[in-house]
């Protein structure tokens, strides 16, 4: 059996099988998104999709009865897709020229004469904006980009969970910052600039005492009970590619489950679950299949510590001088 308070290397599909049955009060965690990061580069859709209802279907058998398996993932997916048909959009808005594709196409059924580079200087533009609207926004001797398929995640986790008996109990929505404001997503499409991901939460059947006494009646009021969850992302993704802020686990840590309680993350990364666990005095269990985030995990949580050492050597000093 894996030890608790232990960060372990290596797939989480296989590691899961060794975790004590029945003893995991809530799992949380952020699966690779498939949005081409350096860490899930490896993954085909269909392995990124096999590996994310795999691992759902694994926590049956570790999740306590009653227990929750709580998922933080932008519910659309977006990634190159060959099988769609290319076309390029015509962004108006960022032509220099004003020269039309009708005029072009006018100008030459009355010049059928004219080479590309004459009818440029007979509609005072240059030769590459006569290509552009003919062939497409920006691209040269008609070579068109894969279009990007948009594809919603949540029935993928939906029905995995249902096939393991892991029924859909909530799901909270996190408001972040906003993103991609610099792709070509928010310069060249109606497409909307991602501001929200999406917290799905399972439940394996049993008993599951709801006590709010675990939250302030402000903390009730202004997160516990409600559907958005307002907070920043993490402004600077130096470590790691994708990390989430302390604040996702650790409402979901003090929503879900009580001290000493064990917390799961399958895919702890940079350790944030199980430093979120140590903060609300639960126990965890992290996974990682890269060596390089094992280390990095073990050094932050390790900093966790020292820090909390020191807030509580300066609180009892603080005691001891009142």
């Amino acid at each position: 059996m894996l030890s608790i308070n232990e960060i372990h290397q290596g797939d989480c599909r296989n590691l899961l099988k060794q975790i004590e049955p029945n003893s995991i009060a809530l799992s949380v965690w952020s699966p690779p998104y498939f949005v081409g990061k350096e860490y899930e580069k490896y993954l085909s859709y269909e392995d990124w999709v096999e590996l994310l209802t795999e691992t759902i279907k694994l926590h049956y058998n570790i999740l306590k009865p009653g227990g929750f398996l709580a998922i933080n993932i932008a519910d659309i997916l977006c990634f190159p897709d060959p099988a769609i048909p290319k076309f390029q959009s015509r962004n108006i808005s960022m032509q220099r020229s004003p020269i039309t594709k009708e005029q072009i196409l006018q100008a030459k059924a009355e010049n059928p004469d004219l080479n590309r580079n004459q009818l440029a200087a007979l509609l005072g533009c240059s030769e590459q904006t006569i290509d552009r609207r003919l062939n497409g926004n920006n691209i040269r001797g008609g070579k068109y980009e894969t279009q990007t398929r948009v594809h919603l995640v949540g029935n993928i986790i939906e029905q995995a969970g249902y096939e393991a008996k892991l029924y859909m109990y909530d799901r909270r929505i996190w408001k972040k910052d906003p993103s991609w404001m610099n792709s070509k997503w928010h310069n060249s499409s109606y497409r909307a600039v991602s501001e929200y991901e999406d917290i799905y939460i399972l439940w394996k059947p049993g008993e599951t005492v709801v006590n709010r006494d675990k939250l302030t009646s402000q903390e009730w009021t202004s997160w516990g009970s409600r559907a958005v969850w307002e907070f920043s992302s993490v402004r600077a993704n130096r470590e790691h590619e994708a990390m989430f802020p302390v604040e996702l686990p650790k409402r979901l840590i003090k929503l879900l489950t009580e001290p000493e309680d064990i917390v799961l993350d399958c895919f702890m990364g940079s350790g944030t679950t199980a430093i979120a666990a140590i903060l609300e005095k639960r126990n965890y269990i992290g996974t990682e299949l890269l060596e390089e985030y094992v280390v990095l995990a073990k050094r932050n949580i390790e900093e966790e510590k020292k820090k909390i050492e020191m807030k509580n050597r300066q609180l009892k000093l603080a005691l001891v001088s009142y």
